[in-house]
């Protein structure tokens, strides 16, 4: 019995190491689709009151999710095509940049962007240059679009079968349960990542509101030369950035402000440096300093503290790459989660109710 017990045990060692290397081998699409299912799940709860069917509500919040951001990747690359374009007409830097970039050699002129503007480009072998360059590096590059379009999809898989059948995965889990350590642990360290990663989403929308509505306040008082430009897509960018650790917001506005700064340096008109300064202290004041102090405090979970959750968002990007930034939030999480629930009961100590109001020093009716 024993040694069966012993092959049992070694066969779920060897899957359990297996299923870890595969998960560690895609840990960032992992870590998103995590973070996703924290961020979203209160919406495919509150669709529950509709009656609408499982499958459709997941569907439809990943929709809800996806279209957004697909419009404004989509607006953002339309407007930066359009704007690179009228840069290159209006400066030599095509004719600089073809004389030292090889691939770009025999491209004179930019071609319309016109699907027959393209095919009269081609025919004149404008591309040809340009299509050597992508040949020779097609092994790179397949790479990296196969790479990116199966972690999209490993993201959105597990997001909607998270959001489908996650109860279930919690319920297997409280089958090891141990005295119900583990059913509190689980349930709170539960209830504290919805907190914290769907109160980042909620910081990105309000920020982004915030930032869209102050940028347009601005327009209407500023004068045509120093207005901000695309207020909504700088507002947009801007709730979007909150989520970058440590400089943050400042990563779109210090820009747009060097960018309104250009036409004053060009035309020396110094009575204009007024609305740029008017401008910063909106975006430094109003968008960034206001909401980071009254909101952050309120949608940083509710045992976490704020520093913390600051130095998580500082350190995961350094010490594992672009997904630290949702990966150490949820570690921090996890582990303040059990520093506040199962170590006290592992050690002994008595669990405090504190879902009932009751202060640990406050004594109880029957104590008297």
């Amino acid at each position: 019995m024993d040694e069966r017990r012993a092959v049992v045990a070694l066969f779920g060692l060897v899957v359990a190491l297996i299923t870890g290397y595969i998960a560690y081998r895609f840990i960032a699409a992992l870590t998103v689709a995590i973070f996703l299912y924290y961020s979203t799940r209160r919406f495919y709860k509150a669709l529950g009151r509709l009656k609408l069917p499982k499958r459709v509500r997941a569907a439809t919040v990943l929709l809800l999710l996806a279209i957004p951001l697909l419009l404004l990747l989509s607006y953002t690359l339309v407007l930066l095509v359009t704007e690179t374009q009228e840069f290159l007409e209006t400066y030599p830097v095509l004719e600089t940049a073809a004389t030292n970039v090889p691939w770009l050699q025999g491209v004179d002129e930019l071609p319309q962007l016109t699907f027959e503007g393209v095919i009269e480009a081609y025919q004149a072998g404008q591309f040809d240059a340009i299509i050597d360059f992508l040949v020779e590096n097609a092994a790179v590059l397949t790479s990296a679009i196969t790479g990116f379009f199966l972690n999209l999809f490993i993201v959105v898989v597990v997001t909607y079968y998270l959001l489908i059948d996650g109860h279930r995965f919690h319920e297997w889990l409280l089958r090891f349960d141990d005295d119900a350590i583990v059913r509190e642990y689980l349930e709170a360290a539960d209830d504290e990542l919805e907190a914290i990663l769907f109160g980042n989403l909620l910081n990105v929308i309000a920020i982004a509101l915030i930032g869209v509505g102050a940028f347009k306040g601005y327009n209407a008082v500023a004068p045509a030369a120093v207005e901000v430009p695309y207020p909504a897509l700088a507002g947009v960018l801007t709730g979007v950035a909150s989520l970058v650790p440590v400089v943050g917001m400042k990563i779109v506005y210090l820009p747009v402000a060097a960018a309104m700064a250009a036409p004053i340096a060009v035309s020396g008109d110094t009575s204009l440096v007024g609305y740029l300064v008017l401008f910063l202290l909106v975006a430094v004041v109003v968008v960034d300093t206001i909401p980071d102090i009254v909101l952050r405090p309120y949608l940083s979970g509710e045992r976490t503290h704020v520093g913390l959750l600051m130095l998580a968002y500082i350190f995961g990007p350094v010490v594992f790459g672009f997904y630290g930034l949702f990966f150490a939030p949820i570690v921090l999480a996890l582990g303040i989660t059990f520093a506040h629930t199962a170590l006290p009961r592992l050690l002994g100590a008595e669990s405090v109710d504190t879902d009932a109001g009751i202060a640990p020093d406050q004594r109880r009716l029957d104590e008297f």
